[in-house]
């Protein structure tokens, strides 16, 4: 059986310095976190943002590496304790921001109409730049290297990808990341084993009939109708072709069809999302949809084609090592009282890119907070706001989960 085991910290009273130091820094993380909010980008477009972050890496004497003909940005913090056997850390943080029209009226709020920082990746950002400045002040006493990634494009659900692709995981042997949360109140932060977002797959399917006049529809094939029994019978999936045990999420976001009133609509097409937390489960879908859309639609004498689209898996915390640590750290920073288990989301996130490929920990950081109409408000939402005061302890949690993992070893 294995078991957590770490060394003597050559910085004393590390914990100690982290909260510590993490408090200091607090202004200037509001000030960087209000910075990247008012200037929100959407994925792949986000280039002032790239631009500021790495202008702030490069003030702490980081060397940044940048993508060719893609934002988002990476450096590598070298400990002064490394040696050949040292191991190395991957801190993650997202960057881009969604297509909504922020109405939240706060005096910082977006400078770009449209674009709105509703799922909080401007705090992420924010907490791994303070993070970064604490872990070059102590660089010296790391026993290892401390890779920083700050992504491009998590909202499509699938930038993650590309990072892997050119190598952002090469020498890495953990992956740490964390989530700011507006369904949990602070002081909250839920590390707990198991599911913890859920994959996020995408799917379109299109509806053709035979069009002709809505007082007398026998004379065609209403695409309309097939399309709404489609919708129906979809959930069968969930309901009847799925063990109750297993979750399972089928959503038609989008259904389109018809030209006039009376009319019988030739085509019809929708599309939406699956979400699981099994990969089993997950890799059924497909087929399973494509069935019921045809049968369904050729039953109603109209044709359908599916295009599903397989984005990101499921986030599972399943390595005992890492899941240990994130508790302790919890823990040792917050107290008991903030070491909360929680229920896994029904959002997904692509930093499952990592955690598929190294042992990862993706944390939720509990920040709710009202909106200047009272009510607190869940992500995506164009009033959605998220608690300041929480933002150290995300920046904390990086620090610590950087400076325990270098530290551990595996007996």
């Amino acid at each position: 059986m294995t078991s957590a085991s770490i060394s003597p910290n050559r910085t004393a009273n590390i914990t100690e310095y982290i909260l510590k130091r993490s408090s200091e820094l607090e202004n200037e993380l509001v000030e960087v976190r209000r910075w990247l909010h008012q200037h929100a980008e959407l994925s792949w477009k986000e280039y002032e943002t790239t631009d500021y972050i790495a202008g702030y890496l490069e003030n702490l004497g980081l060397t940044v590496h940048r993508y060719d003909g893609h934002t988002g940005c990476w450096a590598m913090i070298e400990g002064g304790n490394d040696t050949e056997s040292g191991k190395t850390i991957l801190l993650r943080a997202d960057i881009d921001a969604l297509p909504i029209q922020e109405e939240t009226g706060l005096p910082y709020s977006s400078e770009h109409p449209g674009v709105f920082h509703g799922c909080g990746h401007e705090t992420h950002a924010a907490m791994l730049l303070i993070a970064c400045k604490m872990l070059v002040e102590i660089k010296e006493e790391l026993p290892g290297k401390v890779k920083i990634l700050f992504q491009a494009a998590e909202e499509t659900a699938c930038g993650a990808k590309y990072y892997v692709d050119q190598g952002i995981l090469d020498g890495v042997d953990a992956v740490y990341g964390c989530h700011i949360s507006s369904w949990l109140d602070e002081p909250i932060i839920a590390v707990n084993p198991g599911p913890r977002c859920a994959s996020t797959d995408e799917f379109s399917i299109e509806i053709q009939g035979e069009g002709c006049h809505g007082g007398m529809p026998h004379q065609g094939k209403d695409a309309l109708v097939a399309a709404c029994a489609v919708v129906t019978n979809l959930q069968t999936i969930v309901s009847r072709q799925t063990d109750p045990i297993d979750t399972l999420v089928i959503t038609v976001g989008k259904l389109e069809s018809g030209t006039n009133y009376n009319v019988v609509a030739d085509k019809a097409s929708m599309s939406g999302t699956v979400r699981t937390y099994s990969q089993e489960v997950r890799e059924g879908v497909e087929e399973k949809m494509r069935q019921v859309a045809e049968n369904v639609s050729k039953a109603l004498g109209c044709t359908a084609t599916v295009n599903y689209i397989m984005k990101t898996g499921p986030v599972i915390h399943s390595d005992p090592l890492m899941c240990k640590l994130a508790h302790d750290a919890v823990i040792k920073l917050f107290g008991e009282q903030s070491a909360v288990a929680t229920r896994p989301v029904g959002g997904g996130d692509d930093f499952a890119y990592f955690s598929e490929k190294v042992p990862g920990i993706y944390a939720f950081i509990g920040a709710a907070i009202p909106s200047a109409d009272g009510k607190v408000h869940a992500h995506h939402h164009p009033k959605v706001c998220f608690s300041e005061a929480a933002l150290k302890r995300g920046v904390a949690m990086h620090v610590q989960m950087a400076v325990d993992f270098l530290n551990t070893s595996v007996l």
